[in-house]
């Protein structure tokens, strides 16, 4: 007796424990609610679309284009560095077409962080803001250093020389050598731009990546009027006879260092590897995807933008590349300057000069491109309540997010004035990924998802009339909002869906598939990473069945007929090779970063548990209608 009633008294209280952990699990996956038929704005919206495909091109088009494309076509593919660029245009199109669907549906300031906001939940979507504000400020410190150094160079390097001289800090391996003065000065300049007004900071924009094309097609005019096709089909004694005579090594060294010639000296894994180096060269665009509340049109606005800037930018590096090896054997390219060295080498000595405008206005547009969007990240983030609120204050007169601007310029200052930041640019490319991967498994999610009334988002239209064919659409979903059926689990109800229209069992199965899919390709890409073994091609085998198998499975549901103005198109094959992809690469990156990443991981959720879950905008919606739930049954208990 005494023990049922101990078993009595205790059963209540681990009943109340385990409803606060189901609601603290709540809370972190609570979903946020956009309503994209209201077109008021806090900030300024006047961009368009052309605005956008400059500010994705300047973004993303900086100085890599100036000097990767010599470094991967000297060390990893050779002549065939136009397929690797090929190869990494096509892996970061399937990023970028995931961003157009969500920039179509989700037309609002925020990115992928929001994307994750109304799909997966508030922690993923702290996690994914938090990191993608640290890829920017790092970019942007890296760019302002990397602004500094070019300058300093076509003047003669007096800047660095004076300030190793008078301003010296000695603390290596902590600090720079010294502090780069001129870096801070640029993103002062450019803070102060982006206060000023967004058209402003557009068209500046638009000037410097309108320079830099002229100049990049200046290059490829040039490669192909002064190159020869010769260089592209070399032999192993062309490229013995040339180097004896040049660095008098033996021809077995040689032929290890160059490959063996032709237009694919190093082979397919020499494309893959420099694809996979080339694919970071086409990181930027996702800024464009933070302008929804500043572009006009954003459903229509935003894919384009996307989708143009990649082409654009692929043609650019496509071009360059080409122009590069066929001017000059690929293994005399100079890895820091190939440009300069290349138009040396043809008699072109003047076309320097050409090339330094054109890469300071590369680094400009770079620049512009990492400082535009974090300041918007910090502003959706500070504006839900994640981050501190008075970071959503906006300039009344000019509609810009003015204390994120200041701040985030102010870190991003600091940085780029006391340190190197080479062991901290592999950081940059963890946010990215992950965002990446993030919106590629949100689309997939919410693609097969059932339409309800209080998801205004996925209610998104584009501003033309709408036709008869989709007001029939919209009263067929919103009988989807009448009470169904529940449909029992079986084989039958998941190869097999009764349903035409996407059910709550329905996107059941698509949440968990698309869980195991990930689950699989991040398992498959650790073992690779920790052990390339004989064992692990076996692991991928049977991950890639499996894989295929669960795909098929999302296949088979019903999907959502929510009309866009813009749709990923082979669902679930594009999305879920876009998280390969991405998650692959992340794999790729050593320890020492994953640690930093650690650590600024441990810093985001103390703020986040601190002040961020307490302070959530959605939280606050959920407690008042928890409120008034519980007033209307108060006075249905009185009548």
């Amino acid at each position: 007796m005494l023990y049922q009633k101990e078993v009595i008294k205790t059963g209540p209280n681990t009943k109340m424990e385990c409803q606060k952990i189901i609601n603290f699990g709540n809370q972190l996956l609570r979903r946020k609610n956009v309503d994209c038929t209201r077109e008021d704005s806090r900030l300024s919206r006047c961009l368009n679309t052309f605005d956008l495909v400059a500010l994705g091109v300047g973004s993303t088009l900086g100085a890599g284009v100036y000097v990767l494309a010599g470094a991967v076509a000297r060390e990893d593919a050779g002549p065939a560095i136009v397929i690797s660029f090929l190869i990494a245009a096509l892996a970061s199109v399937l990023a970028g077409l995931c961003y157009g669907e969500f920039g179509a549906r989700v037309p609002k300031t925020g990115s992928a962080y929001l994307y994750s906001y109304v799909t997966v939940g508030e922690l993923w979507a702290f996690i994914t803001g938090w990191n993608l504000i640290l890829s920017y400020v790092i970019g942007t410190s890296s760019v302002a250093r990397a602004w500094s150094a070019t300058f300093d160079e076509i003047i003669g390097q007096h800047i660095e020389d004076f300030c190793k001289k008078y301003m010296t800090m000695d603390a290596p391996g902590v600090l720079a050598k010294y502090p780069d003065i001129f870096a801070v000065v640029i993103i002062i300049i450019l803070t102060g731009l982006l206060i000023f007004g967004v058209k402003e900071s557009a068209l500046v924009n638009k000037v410097f990546t309108c320079i830099n094309i002229l100049v990049l097609g200046f290059v490829m005019v040039s490669g192909f009027v002064k190159g020869s096709v010769k260089n592209w089909q070399l032999t192993e004694e062309d490229i013995y006879v040339t180097n004896h005579s040049i660095y008098r090594e033996n021809q077995t060294q040689e032929e290890m260092l160059y490959g063996v010639g032709g237009f694919m000296p190093y082979g397919w894994k020499g494309v893959l590897s420099g694809a996979a180096t080339c694919f970071y060269a086409f990181v930027g665009f996702d800024c464009i995807a933070t302008t929804g509340e500043e572009v006009k049109n954003p459903q229509k606005a935003i894919p384009i933008g996307i989708v143009a800037s990649l082409l654009i930018c692929f043609v650019a590096y496509f071009g360059v590349s080409a122009a590069l090896t066929l001017m000059m054997p690929y293994y005399q390219l100079d890895t820091n300057s190939p440009l300069p060295n290349a138009f040396k080498y043809v008699g072109w000595d003047g076309a320097n000069y050409a090339v330094a405008v054109g890469s300071l206005c590369a680094l400009s547009t770079s620049l512009l491109g990492s400082m535009f969007p974090m300041p918007r990240i910090i502003y959706a983030m500070a504006e839900d309540g994640l981050l501190f609120k008075f970071l959503a204050k906006v300039n009344e007169k000019r509609k810009t997010p003015v204390i994120a601007t200041v701040t985030s310029g102010a870190v991003a200052a600091v940085m780029a004035f006391l340190f190197d930041l080479k062991d901290l640019v592999d950081l940059m490319s963890i946010g990215t990924l992950l965002a990446y991967s993030l919106v590629a498994a949100c689309v997939l999610v919410l693609r097969y998802q059932p339409e309800q009334p209080n998801l205004a988002y996925q209610m998104a239209r584009t501003t033309e009339e709408t036709d008869n064919n989709e007001s029939v659409s919209t009263s067929e979903s919103q009988a989807g909002f009448l009470p169904e059926e529940e449909e029992k689990c079986s084989l039958k109800a998941i190869l097999c869906p009764p349903n035409s229209d996407p059910s709550k069992f329905s996107g059941s199965v698509v949440n968990v598939s698309t869980f195991i899919i990930g689950f699989l390709i991040v398992g498959s890409c650790i073992l690779t990473a920790l052990e390339p073994s004989i064992l692990i091609k076996a692991v991928w085998i049977i991950a890639a069945i499996l894989v295929l198998v669960v795909s098929f499975i999302i296949w088979k549901q019903p999907e959502s007929k929510t009309k866009l103005s813009f749709k990923v198109p082979l669902l679930p094959l594009l999305p879920v090779v876009s998280i390969f992809v991405n998650v692959y690469l992340m794999m790729q990156l050593d320890l020492g970063t994953w640690i930093r990443f650690a650590v600024w991981m441990l810093i985001g959720f103390i703020i986040y548990f601190t002040y961020g879950i307490w302070h959530s905008v959605e939280a606050t919606y959920a407690a008042s209608a928890d409120a008034e739930r519980n007033t209307d049954a108060g006075s249905d208990s009185c009548k």
